[in-house]
Order: structure tokens, then sequence, then C-alpha cells
């Protein structure tokens, strides 16, 4: 039996979307208002999708308050009401946008030791969405 637990969690953060060996125009054309010198923000929904054994005592795939401790470490505690692009080390030097941010919180996240990490997905915006399940396992 396989079962897949979702968790979302919620964070607002803001960033800036920018090549800095780009001309202005380059990013601005590319990034378009996402470019602007003084950044944006977004509420972010975060989506964990963990699988595992059902534990027949607990009926659960791994336990909720676990998880939650571990997110809040992993991530909130330096996702939340931060400017990506400065406040988090692997933005410095990478573009923030929603689908390097699913790369790195997938990083972050795959060494949950109660459950395997599936999927990471990040809300945006109402209209953007994105999920990432690591790298193949051929490519891993």
């Amino acid at each position: 039996m396989k079962v897949v637990l979702h968790r979302r969690y919620r964070f607002s953060a803001s960033h800036r979307l920018h090549q800095p060996g780009w001309s202005q125009q380059e990013n601005q054309r590319v990034y378009g208002k996402c470019a602007n010198e003084y950044g944006h923000g977004h509420n972010y929904v975060l989506d964990v999708g963990l699988t595992g054994p059902v534990d027949p005592a607990t009926g659960m795939v791994t336990n909720l308050a676990d998880l939650d401790a571990y997110i809040e470490r992993e991530v909130l505690a330096e996702f939340d009401h931060v400017y990506l692009n400065e406040q988090v080390a692997a933005f410095r030097s990478l573009v923030p946008t929603a689908e390097n941010m699913c790369r790195v919180l997938f990083e972050r996240l795959r060494a949950y030791p109660h459950a395997r990490l599936e999927t990471v997905g990040l809300e945006e915006t109402g209209a953007n969405s994105f999920e990432y399940a690591g790298e193949s396992r051929e490519n891993a």
C-alpha cells in the first residue's frame, strides 16, 4: 500500500529576479516587472509530499509534529519574512525563481528521516505553482 502525505506550509518572502551580468534592459526583457531593483514579495504556499509505510500502531506515514518541527527548522526559520537574494545563501548566486526555490527546498528536505520525500510544490501566486520531484535516479 502506497500512501502519499501532502502537508502545506505558508511563508512570505521578497526577491528580485535578475542576472547581475546582464544589462538592465535584458533583465527587464526576461523578467519583466520582477526585475524591479527594489524587489517584490509573495505569500508562498509550500507543499511537501512524502511517502512511507503506514505505521500499524499510529496509522500514519509520519508524525506530523516531527514533520512540522523539521520544516520549521529547515525552511521557515530561514525563508519566512526575508529578502531571499541576500538573506538565503543559496540565492546569492542563484536567481530565486520559484523553479529554483523548489530545487533548493527539495535538497534541504530530502534528509527528513521518517519518510521519503517525493515532491516539493511551491505556489507563488494564484496563477503560478511549481513542483519538483528531484533528479531521476539515473542522474542521481
